[in-house]
C-alpha cells in the first residue's frame, strides 16, 4: 500500500512540476524547439534545474544497496545502441516536435479535457501496443 502511495505523489510532484515549468503547454514546447523562428529559450532552465537535481542525486542513491521500498534497482541491463533505440527516438523526437507533447505531459493534459490531446493518447496507445505486436513477430518480447 505504501508503496502505491507514494508512487501516487511521486507522480503528483512530477505532474505539478510540469505545470509549474510549463512543459505540459505544447505552444510552450513549440517555440523552445523552433529555433529558427519564435524561439524561447526558457525552457533550458527547466532542463538546467532538472540536471543539476538529478545527476548528483542519482550518484547518492545508487550508492545505497537497493531503494527503500524494493529489494533491488530496476536500472537497464543493456547499454547497446540497436536500431529499436534509435528508431524509438526518431519517432519519438518527431512526435514531440510536431504537436509538442510527450507521454508525461499528455497524460497531465488529459486534466484539461483538450480534443487534441486525447488524439495524442489514442495514437501514442495504439503506438505502443503495435509496437508489442512488432516485437512479438520478432521474437523479441
Amino acid at each position: 500500500m505504501w508503496s502505491l502511495l507514494l508512487a501516487f505523489l511521486g507522480g503528483a510532484i512530477f505532474a505539478l512540476g510540469l505545470v509549474l515549468s510549463q512543459m505540459a503547454d505544447p505552444a510552450k514546447v513549440l517555440n523552445f524547439l523552433d529555433v529558427a523562428g519564435h524561439w524561447d529559450p526558457s525552457l533550458m532552465l527547466v532542463m538546467g534545474g532538472a540536471l543539476a537535481l538529478t545527476v548528483p542525486g542519482f550518484r547518492l542513491i545508487l550508492k545505497q544497496p537497493h531503494p527503500l521500498l524494493d529489494g533491488r534497482f530496476h536500472l537497464p541491463q543493456s547499454a547497446e545502441i540497436d536500431a529499436d533505440l534509435v528508431w524509438g527516438s526518431i519517432l519519438f523526437g518527431i512526435g514531440w516536435g510536431l504537436v509538442g507533447l510527450c507521454p508525461g505531459p499528455a497524460i497531465v493534459g488529459l486534466v484539461s479535457g483538450a480534443q487534441p490531446i486525447f488524439g495524442f493518447m489514442l495514437t501514442m496507445l495504439i503506438g505502443y501496443r503495435l509496437m508489442d505486436y512488432l516485437q512479438i513477430r520478432r521474437g523479441k518480447a
